[in-house]
């Protein structure tokens, strides 16, 4: 029995990572920094890139040491990587359909607070709505404005 004890304690003393944990929580640390300081820099289209290419590093850290994945079997590093790859993949057909529409609100869309109406908001299909008084029609001029070109 005292040999399973001495053989597990020097496994342990094999494997002590404490220092190279310590150093990749720094590591994202600082890589969090970065993304926070990006996200007020102005890259155009370019800060959805860098955030996603800060976090696939992070990811990539957090995967190869936390997880263990560095030590382990390579298929299950294989399968991390597909799930990468499939996850880039769905997000790539995700913007190319985006990037296609033209109107991103529902033609019956009606803007409501707390379920009430918000006064001079037109549904999304209705350009020009939210410009007419209260008991306007469309192509036509308030009462009020009419009386006064009288």
């Amino acid at each position: 029995m005292s040999n399973h004890t001495d053989t597990h304690t020097a496994h342990a003393e094999n494997h002590d990572h404490s220092g190279i944990y310590l150093r990749i929580l720094i590591l994202l640390l600082i890589l969090t920094g970065i993304t926070v300081g990006a996200s007020y820099i102005d890259f155009g289209s370019g800060n959805v890139a860098i955030a996603l290419f800060i976090a696939s590093i992070k990811a990539i850290l957090v995967a190869l040491f936390f997880m263990h994945l560095k030590d382990d079997k390579p298929v299950n590093g294989i399968i991390a990587i597909a799930g990468f790859v499939f996850l880039g993949i769905f997000l790539m057909f995700d913007l190319i359909d985006f990037n296609t529409r033209v109107k991103y609100q529902p033609f019956n869309y009606t803007p409501t607070v707390n379920g009430e109406k918000i006064p001079g908001a037109s549904p999304a299909g209705k350009e020009g709505d939210a410009e007419k008084k209260p008991g306007e029609k469309a192509g036509e001029k308030a009462p009020e404005k009419a009386a006064e070109k009288k």
